[in-house]
């Protein structure tokens, strides 16, 4: 009697520790899988242009550039994404995405810009459906060439739970109504600790505009990081950026940068907007006195008439109450007269930001 109600307990011991511990084989395994995944796509000195043109821009012309965070396609107004306080992961459905899609294709024809900056496009990646937006995009807008790099390609991330991220391929796109002689991508500094494997990789595209006059406008696209745990990795992606801006402005040529700082070009937008900004650590003030002596010039758009912030913190469906903060702008040698900039208010129908617009001309 006594060894079978031994046997008994045996097996019912047995039957609870084998499936956890296969629950916690599986577990580590995903752990391991995901940070052994994780690597950094580093620089490339040689990006391919895409649909080359031999146009070159003129000195004294009015050209506009258009830069767009376009949250891979996703953000529609009633989107919360699960790193800013939502729920969800990924878009609803392939459709949906290419929706989106028509939309910035729409606006952009609208705003006929000669120059745009394009922030997360997804080129291959669960949380867009797989769609290929870089395809998508080169295909709607044939008049212009492109160049494209990969910002961070990550690992297949299981949460949220109930529509899971999945992996992602995504980058940075520049167009220009003129022909690009070459581009390149510069890897940018992040963290050590395990908080990359949040904040992934980081870049910015340099794509060299041969001028009428023989200089070079030299354009530079990014996107900052935004999660991190070390506010100094921000100061250090934006000192290595803006030294190679220095070098460009120092050599004479026209130098435009433009995309998403991840950081408050107002100063203090939440008072600006009348949404605190208290709980949104990562929105900190731009660090001007990083500027000096760059000969770069900060553009944030905004207009005090009509206050329009460039993005919204999606921890939910958008509404007046969310937190608001300008976080796109632009960088400008001295040799560029900015003669307007903007935010393109969309009540942020198709991403978690707004475009913003600089009017400008390059001096002789």
């Amino acid at each position: 009697m006594g060894t079978k109600t031994h046997s008994k307990k045996k097996t019912i011991l047995l039957s609870v520790l084998i499936p956890l511990g296969l629950i916690l084989a599986l577990v580590l395994g995903y752990a391991a899988y995901f940070v052994f995944s994780y690597h950094r796509v580093g620089d490339q000195p040689e990006l391919e242009i895409a649909n080359p043109l031999t146009e070159t821009p003129a000195t004294g012309t009015p050209y506009k550039l258009l830069s767009y965070n376009i949250g891979f396609c996703t953000y529609t107004p009633d989107f919360g994404f699960f790193m800013d306080g939502g729920k969800e992961g990924r878009a609803r459905s392939a459709a949906a995405v290419r929706e989106v899609i028509d939309g910035i294709v729409a606006l952009i024809r609208e705003e006929d810009p000669d120059f745009i900056h394009l922030q997360e496009v997804d080129k291959r990646s669960d949380r867009a459906r797989k769609v290929d937006q870089v395809a998508a995009f080169d295909a709607a807008l044939p008049a212009y060439t492109s160049v494209f790099a990969v910002n961070w390609d990550s690992p297949y991330l299981l949460y949220p739970f109930s529509g899971p991220h999945g992996a992602a391929l995504t980058g940075i796109k520049t167009y220009a109504r003129f022909g690009i002689a070459s581009a390149s991508r510069v890897e940018l500094p992040v963290e050590k600790s395990l908080m990359k494997l949040v904040d992934l990789d980081r870049c910015y595209t340099v794509s060299r505009v041969p001028v009428a006059n023989g200089k070079t406008l030299v354009l530079f696209n990014f996107h900052l990081s935004a999660y991190t745990s070390d506010g100094k990795i921000a100061e250090e992606q934006l000192k290595k950026m803006l030294s190679d801006m220095k070098r460009e402005a120092d050599a004479g040529n026209y130098v435009i940068g433009t995309g998403d700082f991840n950081k408050d070009l107002l100063g203090d937008s939440g008072a600006i907007f009348g949404v605190s900004g208290e709980d949104y650590t990562w929105a900190q003030p731009f660090p001007e006195n990083l500027l000096d002596g760059t000969g770069m010039t900060l553009v944030a758009p905004f207009d005090s008439a009509d206050p329009v912030a460039t993005c919204r913190n999606a921890d939910g469906p958008y509404n007046p109450e969310q937190f608001r903060v300008t976080i796109d702008g632009f960088l400008t040698s001295d040799n560029v007269a900015v003669t307007a900039s903007r935010v393109i208010d969309t009540g942020f129908a198709f991403s978690d930001h707004n475009p913003v617009e600089l009017t400008f001309t390059l001096n002789p």
